[in-house]
């Protein structure tokens, strides 16, 4: 059977621009760009050139690809002609294929947001799309508010639509931009349009998240005809985000009826860089990836009940409901209080530990882990830590240096500025081959910028450890989390610390204590010993 096309329509350099906190360099624009060619979408959304400099900046050095490049503006203002409108003219002069232009669907926003009449509205629309099109470009039409608008006043929402299509518009693209509304509302109004007279091959889909139905609006217009879906990566966008296409991407290759009823650009490679992707994106956003997140998140294939672990074990389909290697991602069987055996061997096997079932330690390191767990420890996020307190249970976790005392001291004073600063000391001493070694490290960064105590701590408990200082040279520590696990007088600090390497690995570990430096220094000495380990020091 011959399967349809339906298109992808990324908009993560734009609409996933308006993210709070998110402004992307056009360096980065350009490395999100070539993921994104990769990934194997059809359109790729570059920004607004003329808005900003970044996306002028981006525009005039955008890379050839194979997905359909497009820029992004607004219809033409009223009281000017297409040919003479200077806002229209620089998105025309970044020279892509396909240009997109947002107008106004909902006649209230006509008249109290454009303050003009609606018959001038849905001439700026039909005028702009005859220019793209007298151009030879292909021409998009997002229509803005057209669900509200549809729900106040149907036949000028209509209108709006059929000012573009009759202008020769590719796209008439119904976006949700408020986010309010419901699947079953989107698949009844998108039915209502093509019932009008325009076809669902001309129809795309733009959703927001301010109900947490993105994906579901989109599967929806889908379902009704509409053949193309605008999205970001991650779910990026204003207010709660867009429809996230790293989940709308494997269900349409995955899911049924969507698989064998729709061709889609993304083929089984690109689906399985989906996961390395979303976190390159996290990484460029300087951001901890959503562990949650369907699909791609670090939990979305965890299985920390015991029972659960059991079944993976014999068949993993008994609790996932795809294998995550489609996506890029992996299995994860973390160990926590709720854990059996099972668990237990399979989180040893990945730390390359293969024990027997009737292995002595088993029930040793599961008492020592629901022991610590309720002192406030977390093996659930802290892995490394895990796998040093099971070795240590099996004998197999050398002592590579031993800590005789640690300092750390914070001072506040007055810079040459005379501004107030802080500035933390640590002094470590380690005993490694019988030498003690002494080291001692500010908090200060080159910038002449305060990092606090832990970083202090780090730097000095990395400074000198003999024979093993080439092992962890390419150590960094990329995150640090704080959590307060008892209240009151008895309050306890868990430390968790992700720590990275030059050859790409992260890992986790963790650190308890009424004191929150000691806890910070218990991490970061778990996080040094994961590291001799796993590099095989001797």
């Amino acid at each position: 059977m011959t399967r349809e096309k339906l298109y992808l329509y990324d908009t993560t350099l734009r609409d996933g621009q308006q993210t709070q906190g998110v402004q992307f360099s056009t360096d980065e624009k350009l490395r999100i760009t070539a993921a994104l060619d990769e990934l194997g979408v059809d359109y790729i959304e570059g920004g607004w050139p003329g808005a900003n400099p970044t996306d002028s900046a981006f525009f005039d050095t955008a890379p050839k690809t194979k997905a359909q490049m497009t820029a992004f503006g607004m219809t033409k203002r009223a009281g000017r002609s297409a040919e003479n409108d200077d806002v229209l003219a620089a998105v025309l002069n970044a020279g892509t294929e396909a240009v997109c232009l947002v107008g106004k669907s909902h006649d209230f926003h006509v008249t109290k947001a454009l303050g003009i009449t609606l018959d001038e509205n849905l001439e700026n629309i039909r005028a702009s799309i005859a220019h793209i099109r007298a151009q030879k470009r292909e021409a998009l039409f997002d229509a803005e508010h057209f669900f509200d608008g549809y729900k106040a006043n149907p036949d000028y929402a209509l209108a709006a639509l059929k000012a573009a299509y009759e202008a020769d518009a590719r796209w008439i693209v119904l976006c949700d931009t408020n986010g309010g509304t419901l699947p079953h509302e989107v698949g009844q109004i998108v039915q209502d349009v093509i019932a009008s007279g325009i076809p669902g091959d001309r129809l795309g889909i733009h959703t927001h998240n301010d109900t947490e139905n993105a994906v579901a609006c989109s599967l929806a217009a889908v379902d009704a005809g509409a053949r193309q879906i605008q999205g970001t990566l991650n779910g990026l966008g204003e207010r709660c985000g867009n429809a996230n296409l790293t989940t709308l991407i494997p269900t349409l290759l995955l899911k049924e009826p969507y698989a064998s009823t729709f061709e889609v650009g993304v083929n089984r490679d690109g689906l399985e860089s989906l996961t390395r992707i979303s976190r390159m994106l996290d990484e460029i956003l300087n951001r901890v990836p959503m562990k949650q997140a369907p699909y791609v998140g670090a939990s979305a294939f965890a299985h920390k009940a015991g029972l659960h672990a059991s079944a993976i074990l014999k068949d993993p389909s008994t609790y996932e409901h795809i294998d995550p290697s489609l996506v890029g991602n992996r299995r994860i069987v973390p160990m926590s209080n709720q854990a059996g055996q099972s668990n237990l061997r399979k989180r040893l096997a990945e730390a390359g530990l293969e024990v027997s079932k009737d292995h002595p330690a088993l029930g040793l390191i599961l008492d020592q882990v629901k022991e610590r767990e309720a002192l406030g420890y977390s093996y659930d996020t802290a892995q490394a830590s895990f796998e040093l307190l099971a070795r240590e249970a099996l004998g197999q976790l050398p002592e590579f240096f031993e800590v005789k005392r640690y300092r750390v001291t914070i001072e506040r004073r007055k810079n040459k500025y005379n501004q107030m600063v802080s500035l933390s000391e640590a002094v470590v001493v380690v005993k490694v081959d019988g030498v003690k070694k002494l080291s001692v490290s500010e908090s200060m960064d080159e910038n002449g910028s305060d990092r606090g105590p832990v970083n202090a701590l780090a730097r000095a408990l990395a400074k000198d450890l003999g024979r093993y200082q080439s092992v962890i040279d390419d150590m960094r520590l990329v995150d640090f989390k704080v959590r307060i696990t008892q209240g009151g007088t008895e309050a306890v600090t868990r430390v968790i610390i992700d720590s990275e390497d030059g050859q790409g690995r992260r890992w986790a570990t963790v650190g308890v204590s009424a004191n929150i430096v000691d806890a910070s220094f218990e991490a970061l000495l778990d996080a040094v010993r994961w590291k001799l380990v796993r590099d095989g020091a001797a």
